[in-house]
């Protein structure tokens, strides 16, 4: 508290009204006195004051209330471990306690006595209104007093790479076929998400980075028009509200193989249209989700002799085998693989490929190695279990092996 010198009486006087005083009840109770009565104690009453207590059964006296005016206020605030009971003046009438970390705002409203009456104000009660722009963030717009939520628009370039600072953000490409990238997962975290538009003119394919996947997958693609909402675990990336555009509902899987057995994801097989690449070195089966779907299936691997066959796994179920630079249009009923080109509806002429002794264009379901194909030029060939039986051409019939006529043979030279 700052203290005068009268330049007229050499004495020391005190100002009319202390703005903050700091008291500590530790050592004993407090009387306080107003600044006004010349008294130069320490223990004068301030508009501010900080009060330490950490004894139990402590209390804080205010002045006379009949030596001011009504209106006469304070702001009592608590900074101690121990709550403590302000009283009117002489310690007669309690006003109010202060808890520990609390403040209460007290002022006269009738000082028609000693003691007083006393108004109670406590802080920290009621309905606060903080400044919104102070709070707002990533997907946060201050709108007068309250916090909205705001996805601002901003457009990805080529090969654009997504930031945490896109949280929240919607991101619209606007060009023809390209790509973008996503960072690892672990490097955004858990809750980064962000909106996604494709407004251009082709399809527009996010990449993951590393062993990330994107719906399990480690890529998705969004054909013109096709949006979602893409969130990331911190592990991996996974998308909501994923639509399918009524103008390009095809999409398409490139996938690479080589031996052995693959087993495509629910998102791979989604697809409809999927190309097979690579060098075989060994026989590859790729085992499909079992439920029912099209597919139109191309094999453009370098393949040799070796084949690729599609299964749903279900024991019993038919397979499909696509010989190397072929396609073949399937129907699964979640069990089984069957040809769509087996009945063509209102057409007359149908065609098939090539095929081989091992892999008949024409086969059964139960048997692909036994069918019909087309060994060469002007030739119809007949194959058993993989074994070329008999052929035709435009002279008769070829037979390989031996022939047993139960009914013999009539006609013609022998």
């Amino acid at each position: 508290m700052t203290t005068y010198t009268s330049p007229f009486t050499g004495d020391v006087i005190l100002p009319t009204d202390v703005s903050y005083a700091n008291y500590s009840l530790d050592p004993s109770d407090i009387q306080l006195v107003w600044p006004i009565n010349g008294n130069q104690t320490t223990d004068v009453a301030a508009r501010i004051m900080d009060i330490d207590c950490n004894v139990a059964s402590r209390e804080l006296a205010m002045p006379p209330a009949n030596q001011i005016s009504v209106g006469q206020d304070a702001l009592i605030r608590n900074y101690g471990a121990t709550s403590f009971i302000v009283y009117d003046f002489d310690f007669t009438n309690p006003i109010c306690t202060i808890d520990p970390g609390a403040a209460k705002y007290i002022y006269v409203t009738d000082n028609s006595t000693a003691e007083g009456v006393w108004g109670v104000i406590e802080f920290g009660i009621g309905t606060s209104s903080p400044d919104a722009a102070t709070l707002q963030g990533l997907g946060l717009l201050a709108i007068g007093s309250t916090l909205n939520q705001s996805h601002p628009t901003s457009s990805v370039t080529s090969g654009y790479v997504f930031q945490d600072s896109d949280r929240a953000k919607l991101k619209i490409w606007a060009g023809g076929s390209d790509y973008a990238t996503l960072p690892t997962a672990a490097s955004l975290g858990d809750n980064w998400f962000c909106l996604f538009k494709n407004n251009g003119t082709g399809s527009y394919v996010l990449q993951c980075t590393g062993t990330d996947t994107i719906d399990l997958a480690t890529n998705k693609l969004f054909q013109p028009n096709e949006a979602c909402l893409i969130l990331c675990t911190g592990g991996e990336f996974v998308t909501v509200g994923y639509g399918t555009s009524t103008n390009f509902f095809f999409t398409a899987l490139t996938k690479n193989v080589t031996n052995g057995n693959y087993t495509l994801s629910t998102s791979e097989a989604t697809t409809i249209i999927q190309e097979y690449v690579g060098t075989l070195t060994g026989n590859v089966t790729v085992t499909y989700p079992p439920v029912v779907a099209l597919y139109v299936v191309s094999n453009q691997t370098v393949a040799g002799a070796f084949t690729l066959t599609l299964t749903t796994g279900v024991p019993g179920g038919a397979v499909a085998t696509v010989d190397a630079g072929n396609q073949a249009t399937l129907v699964c009923d979640g069990t089984n693989f069957f040809n769509a080109n087996t009945v063509q509806a209102g057409a007359s002429v149908s065609s098939l490929a090539d095929g081989s002794v091992s892999s008949p264009s024409l086969y059964f379901a139960a048997e692909p190695s036994t069918g019909l194909y087309r060994p060469g030029a002007g030739w119809l060939g007949v194959s058993i279990l993989g074994t070329n039986i008999a052929g035709f051409n435009s002279g008769g019939l070829q037979i390989y092996g031996i022939g047993n006529f139960d009914g013999g043979i009539l006609g013609g030279t022998f």
